[in-house]
């Protein structure tokens, strides 16, 4: 963390979002701050709150993206949810603290997965024992004298080596694995309910013992079988949980889009307001305990970037006590066609880079020219013109249409090269761009 300075955050960010300067410095200085944070005594440390911001900007612009990548960076447990699914308390709909259970969640699973490569080795040992246990059965070890004993051991040697050099992989065994009954037990709640029933579908999976299913698995899918059941052995779940729930406090990282749907005091539903959904979410913005089913969890330090587009509302139709919470507004701005260009081209997961590997499977090379880029990049901003700004998701329909036929037919055709030049943008998307009802090319 120390060697991620706000210009590194930047240029890491750099390599997957186009443009959108202002708004990655922003995140970047409050990612670093995190940082800073932990480095002052403990006292002072309490006191120090994050720079919650609200990135403004339509839709396809990047906020979900920066917001995406930066925790990936950091390494930092993120949930994105949907302002608008949530409700007031006493309504049904989604409760406001289901996004703190959420990101608990995830920083669970993620400490999970650190700790299962630690043991990853021990586990993958212990596997092995367990397939030549099933290959090879020991027998009446008690009715075995010392010399047996010996002899037993000196075959399995021999044949654990086998297997180590995989001679049975695509040999067929019997196993016993463990599953849970609950998967054929459906508890049903009211609708919105989804964390309460979950709970119960928790509380009954560890009350009930989990039952021995034989199955009939290759020796290398049984291997994955016993070395998931291995590392669950070998991870010690209190110290996973803890390490989680301080991962998720310190360093969680909660994404809240559409905020500006429930900006105002609208009803949305019968006596639900818009102005409510905002209170109730305030306290959790604010720093609060939720409760879930792995303990308490304070969000005083989770980190909360919020996202709109506010066409019809603005960030001051927000309650002020909930304004006050995001200190840090960025205004994003609306993508030109060079940017178009750059985002065809530049990130490391580039819309071309993916469809020159998705043809590459098909051992068929695809090449772009230079103008048939700029042309794609041309139409694409046409669109966005005419219909819906939907931002760099125009590009996702317009190479669609594109590559539709060529996609569709390649598995018959006896081709190893497709190149994309000006023209054959021109013919293929020629109805799209001229058409004045293109409802129906909308992804």
């Amino acid at each position: 963390m120390k060697e991620l300075t706000p210009k590194k955050i930047v240029r890491e960010l750099d390599k997957y979002i186009i443009g959108q300067t202002q708004a990655k410095k922003s995140v970047a200085i409050a990612l670093r701050n995190r940082w800073r944070r932990q480095q002052v005594d403990k006292p002072l440390r309490d006191e120090i709150i994050p720079n919650n911001i609200i990135l403004i900007g339509s839709t396809g612009v990047g906020k979900t993206e920066i917001s995406r990548r930066l925790a990936t960076l950091m390494k930092s447990p993120f949930v994105k949810v949907e302002a608008s699914k949530f409700t007031e308390v006493g309504y049904v709909g989604r409760d406001v603290e289901s996004m703190v259970r959420d990101l608990v969640e995830v920083a669970v699973k993620e400490v999970k997965n650190e700790k299962e490569k630690i043991v990853l080795e021990k586990a993958r040992v212990n596997a092995n024992e367990r397939l030549l246990d099933c290959l090879f059965p020991r027998g009446d070890i008690a009715s075995m004298n010392e010399e047996a004993l010996e002899r037993q051991e000196r075959t399995r040697g021999k044949l654990r080596k086998k297997l180590i050099l995989g001679d049975y992989e695509s040999r067929i065994i019997q196993i016993k694995s463990k599953t849970s009954p609950i998967p054929l037990m459906q508890v049903m709640g009211p609708i919105g309910m989804d964390d309460m029933t979950g709970n119960i579908q928790d509380m009954l999976s560890n009350i009930m013992p989990k039952q021995d299913k034989t199955r009939r698995l290759k020796v290398h899918e049984a291997r994955e079988v016993f070395i998931h059941e291995e590392a669950e052995k070998l991870i010690d779940m209190d110290d996973v949980i803890k390490i989680a729930l301080d991962r998720a406090e310190q360093n969680g990282i909660i994404f809240l889009d559409e905020i500006d749907k429930i900006a105002g005091t609208e009803s949305r539903g019968p006596d639900v307001s818009r102005e409510g959904v905002q209170r109730d979410i305030l306290p959790i913005i604010e720093g609060s305990t939720v409760s879930t089913k792995y303990g308490q969890i304070k969000t005083d330090h989770v980190l909360f970037i919020a996202a709109g587009a506010f066409h019809v509302s603005k960030p001051s139709d927000l309650i002020p006590e909930l304004q006050g919470r995001f200190p840090i507004r960025v205004e994003m701005n609306n993508l030109s066609k060079s940017d178009f260009v750059k985002i065809l081209t530049r990130p490391k997961n580039a819309l071309i880079v993916q469809y020159i590997a998705l043809l590459s499977s098909e051992g068929v090379k695809l090449e772009f020219k230079k103008d048939a880029i700029v042309e794609i990049a041309t139409i694409a901003m046409e669109l966005n013109d005419k219909m819906e700004n939907i931002g760099a998701r125009r590009l996702h329909t317009v190479m669609t249409s594109l590559l539709e036929d060529i996609l569709f037919d390649l598995p018959n055709r006896d081709i190893s090269q497709v190149k994309v030049d000006n023209k054959m943008v021109r013919d293929k998307l020629a109805d799209v761009s001229e058409d004045e009802d293109l409802r129906r090319y909308i992804l």
